[in-house]
């Protein structure tokens, strides 16, 4: 069974920049995709970034495109490195595991596996 635990949110600035960590245990992730997906007040969930665990291949939503950078380490570890933060992206963040490897243009619905989620909140 997949456990996913997420960590780094909290209170930054807008500009300013944020690092959270998804600790992934359970099993090994080889062929495997993993994401990120985030739900601000009031609005249903979606997508953000998603590498797939193999092949360290990448895929980011328009809205972050160029200021989000999602990695992976030999540690069991997912990171979202999230610079130049907008108002917009205050929301909770949550990491999900695709058993399936969905890496591009992922739904959410192919995520099986999910974390309880972080608070990233941007001020102005």
């Amino acid at each position: 069974q997949v456990q996913l635990v997420e960590s780094g949110g909290g209170l930054v600035q807008a500009g300013g920049s944020l690092r959270l960590s998804c600790a992934a245990s359970g099993r090994t992730f080889s062929g495997y995709a993993m994401g990120w997906f985030r739900q601000a007040p009031g609005k249903e969930r979606e997508f953000v970034a998603a590498i797939s665990w193999s092949l360290g291949s990448t895929y980011y939503s328009d809205s972050v495109k160029g200021r989000f950078t999602i990695s992976r380490d030999n540690a069991k570890t997912v990171y979202l490195r999230m610079n130049s933060l907008k108002l917009d992206d205050t929301a909770v963040y949550y990491c999900a595991a695709s058993r399936g490897g969905v890496w591009y243009a992922p739904h959410e619905a192919d995520f099986g596996s999910w974390g309880q989620g972080t608070q990233v909140t941007v001020s102005s």
